[in-house]
């Protein structure tokens, strides 16, 4: 007799292996990205392209955490999202602290460099998104990975709106307004990432202690 079971369990291998396969992807591409962004966003002394890099660090710190730990232990996974989550709050506050004071600052970005960079990044973000439209119903994780890369290009356009109000005024304020609606973002991203670890890292903790040797859940020896 023919084995049914033997089909999908291929095809789900399959699915899992181009899974890991865009994902791989995802991450070279946001990794390239964050360091291109955060180049471009010191020469031209714009805080909204810095923001923005703090977009791609965040994803690519999630898409390798997704393939390293994939299968791991809990304390392991939350342990991994507590770094990510600690790199991207401190990214966001000083991404803050520069915003701050490029406010009493009078140097104006150079608005061509954002809007070249800004459309790059538009661009690379629709490339990711396009890879994982396919897996926008599938679980969980797999969502949240296509919803974050969709809302990163809402990110992307609102960098070209600042380049375009900084071209049009002469002044900094909307790359500045830009930066620090999105550096907010990233500092609370990140506060929610340490507390969900927490939770995780604690429940790990749990269940470790369930399963030491000499636990006696009811009290009979």
């Amino acid at each position: 007799m023919v084995c049914t079971s033997c089909a999908s369990e291929n095809a789900d291998g399959k699915v899992d292996a181009l899974w890991r396969r865009v994902l791989w992807i995802a991450l070279a591409i946001n990794a390239a990205m964050f360091a291109g962004e955060i180049i471009a966003g010191l020469v031209s002394d714009s805080r909204s392209l810095q923001a923005d890099a703090l977009d791609f660090l965040g994803d690519a710190a999630n898409y390798a955490i997704s393939l390293m730990v994939a299968g791991a232990a809990l304390r392991w996974r939350a342990s991994a999202a507590m770094v990510k989550g600690g790199t991207i709050l401190a990214f966001g506050l000083y991404i803050a602290v520069t915003t701050v004071l490029a406010a009493f600052g009078s140097t104006s970005p150079h608005a061509g460099t954002m809007g070249i960079v800004g459309a790059i990044a538009l661009v690379a973000n629709g490339v990711v998104a396009f890879m994982l439209y396919r897996y926008r119903e599938g679980d969980a994780n797999r969502r949240s990975v296509w919803i974050c890369s969709r809302n990163d290009a809402i990110g992307n356009a609102a960098v070209l709106l600042a380049a375009l109000g900084v071209f049009g005024t002469g002044t900094a304020w909307p790359d500045i307004l830009v930066a620090a609606i999105m550096a907010s973002l990233g500092i609370w991203g990140g506060i929610q990432i340490l507390l969900h670890a927490r939770a995780d890292l604690n429940s790990a903790r749990s269940r470790q202690s369930l399963t030491e040797p000499g636990y006696n859940p009811g009290g009979i020896c």
